[in-house]
This record gives structure tokens, C-alpha cells and sequence, in this order.
């Protein structure tokens, strides 16, 4: 079975020869496994489903100067801007970065209007089709991630000052989202062009316990934008797979994700939620990319507790019977020990072994 057809038969639940399974990793741990491996993580232990590039700008491009929105932070050491105009201070430890909101002192609407994110609709779909092409040349899945929305909204906005806009201001939250939402639609589309297999997309919308804010909420504002995504897409390529991804506990909102369209959740957190009962009230309705706990598993575990959780997931999920991509849920910090992560591919590998 090849890599694309291993993902179909994955994510349509029909039997596989063998459980998919995936990482992903911090820049600092990437290091270390290459100094200890002797080559990279991923020539070692190729993931089994990844994304490809986007849309990119036309020539000639030039982005916005989003410089006037940190007059007290240009120039000073380790600050940086991101293409969506927030601002980055880093304080020296690994990745991590303060976010910095360029709209977080707009006190009118005419702010919002006025800042510039950029519009996707004249940018090139070239790499996107090329890599997509590629991939299927070499029998393997393509993918495109299309965005966040909630996301990219509060870091723009700032997340005190996003979280009170949806409850006081409303329109100034839903003219944030839906200038995002429209440029997520135009990715999704090309996607579905291009023939890709599925789009990956999604918000961290929950913590630990429950949803950053009422399900209601959500349900008013995002689903409608996310559906509008989602059907983009499959105006085009009805058989389009999509992946979408949320941190924490939001069992809350499953049934509506399944119902716009959701065929893959990521990453099923099991310090939130407990994907056996997940899985007893989807069924076949919804596929899970994760479970393998990075905030204990994978940091704490040692490697036979590593091994065992794999066995357990694929034993109560039937694991072989499609349905289920092992990962941790998510990126792999500095901490992680190599050998969980070596047992966590040679369990995948074989989880009766």
C-alpha cells in the first residue's frame, strides 16, 4: 500500500497493513536528534502525512509595513514581525516568542478596516500544484494547510481585547474573522484545484477543562466561516478530506465540526478528553490524528510506558481496521527524551512486539 493509499484507507476507515504515524519537532530537539541519530529525524522516521506549500505572492510583492503598530519596539534586539503583522519578542528561551497584537490599542472600527492583511486573491497557486504533483508522482498524499481564524484573529487583535470584542463589539470580532475566512476560502479552493487529498486547518478553541468561550458563541461566529471553507473546497473536490486540529476539551463542538464536514481530528488530547469515547460516540464518522500525550506520554513516560500506550490506542481504537494515525498531539519539545521518541516509531512500527 503506498503512503497515499495508506491515508485514504486511514482517514475513510478501511484496513491498513500497518498504523500511520507522524511527529513533528522543535527547532533545539531537531538538532539534537540529528547530532544523535546521525542524520535527520525524518529521513530516519518520514512522517506519514505532512502539509505542502500554499499560495505564494506574485512577483513584484511587496508586504505591508506593519512597523508603526510597535513604535516602542522596532529596532530593539529579538523583535520581529510575522506575515500577519504580529509582533514577535523573543526572551531567549528556544522558540518561544511574546506575542505582541498590532491592534491591541484600537479604540475604532476604522482600525480594523484600515489594517493591512494581506489578500490572497492574486497570489500564485505554482508551488502549491507543483508540490502536490510531486507528491502524488511519488505516490505520496498532499496536503495544504489553509489557516487558522480564531487564531490569527486575537494575535492581530490581542487576546483579552479579541475575547471582549466578541461579547461587547461583535462586529468588530466578525469583521476580523471574516477577512481571514475570506483568504482562507481562496487557499482551500486552490487546494481542491490542485487536486490535493485533504486541507488541514484549525483553532485552538479549548482548554484543558472545556471552550475558551461559550460553544454558542463559536456556533454563531467561526462554524458558519469554517463551513464556508469547507464547502469551498468541495464545490471543487467533493471527496476533499479535511483536517482540523484544536488543543484541549472541545467535546463540546464535535458534533458541529462533524456536521460542516470535519473527517480528521487532531490531536484527541488525552489529558482532556478520552479518545475510546470519542471514538464510541463517532464511529466511522470522524478519524483521529494524535493521542500520544505530549504533556506526559512522551516527556515522562519512559520508553515501555511509550510502548504501552501505543498498544493500548491501537488495541481499543482497532487501530488496524483505519480510523487512526498515532502522533503526539503535539510538536515535540526540548525535553522529550530520544529514546521515547524511537520508541514511539518502533511501537507504531509493531505494537504487539
Amino acid at each position: 500500500m503506498t503512503n497515499r493509499q495508506l491515508f485514504h484507507a486511514f482517514a475513510r476507515f478501511e484496513p491498513v497493513p500497518r498504523i500511520p504515524r507522524r511527529a513533528s519537532y522543535t527547532p533545539a530537539l531537531a538538532e539534537r536528534l540529528k547530532h544523535e541519530l546521525g542524520c535527520e529525524i525524518q529521513t530516519r522516521y518520514p512522517p506519514d502525512a505532512d502539509v505542502g506549500p500554499g499560495l505564494t505572492p506574485p512577483p513584484g510583492y511587496k508586504p505591508p509595513d506593519f512597523s508603526s503598530y510597535f513604535p516602542e519596539y522596532v529596532g530593539t534586539p529579538e523583535f520581529t514581525i510575522d506575515a500577519n503583522g504580529c509582533g514577535h519578542r523573543s526572551h531567549g528561551f528556544y522558540h518561544f516568542t511574546e506575542y505582541i497584537s498590532p491592534l491591541r490599542k484600537a479604540t475604532r472600527f476604522s482600525e480594523l478596516e484600515q489594517f493591512p492583511i494581506p489578500d490572497r486573491s492574486d497570489w500564485s497557486d505554482a508551488a502549491l500544484r507543483a508540490a502536490a504533483q510531486k507528491a502524488h508522482a511519488d505516490e505520496r498524499q498532499a496536503s495544504v494547510f489553509v489557516g487558522h481564524m480564531y487564531e490569527t484573529a486575537w494575535q492581530i487583535r490581542g487576546y483579552e481585547q479579541f475575547l471582549e470584542d466578541l461579547i461587547e463589539r461583535r462586529d468588530w470580532a466578525e469583521y476580523l474573522l471574516e477577512r481571514i475566512a475570506a483568504n482562507n476560502r481562496i487557499t482551500a479552493a486552490a487546494a481542491a484545484r490542485a487536486g490535493c487529498d485533504a486541507i488541514w486547518c484549525g483553532d485552538d478553541i479549548a482548554n484543558q477543562n472545556a471552550m475558551m468561550f461559550h460553544p454558542d458563541l463559536w456556533r454563531a461566529v467561526m462554524k458558519p466561516r469554517w463551513a464556508s471553507v469547507f464547502a469551498a473546497a468541495r464545490a471543487i473536490k467533493p471527496d476533499i478530506l479535511i483536517w482540523y486540529h484544536s488543543d484541549g476539551n472541545v467535546s463540546a463542538v464535535l458534533d458541529d465540526l462533524v456536521e460542516i464536514g470535519v473527517n480528521i481530528l487532531n490531536p484527541v488530547q488525552p489529558e482532556c478528553m478520552n479518545p475510546l469515547e470519542i471514538r464510541k460516540r463517532f464511529g466511522k464518522r470522524l478519524a483521529f490524528d494524535g493521542c500520544v500525550g505530549t504533556q506526559t506520554t512522551m516527556p515522562f513516560g519512559s520508553p515501555s510506558n511509550v510502548r504501552q500506550i501505543v498498544h493500548d490506542l491501537v488495541v481499543s481504537l482497532n487501530g488496524f481496521k483505519g480510523g487512526l494515525m498515532l502522533s503526539p498531539t503535539h510538536v515535540l519539545e526540548p525535553e522529550v527524551p530520544t529514546a521515547n521518541i524511537i520508541a514511539f516509531f518502533e511501537a507504531c512500527a509493531n505494537p504487539f512486539g
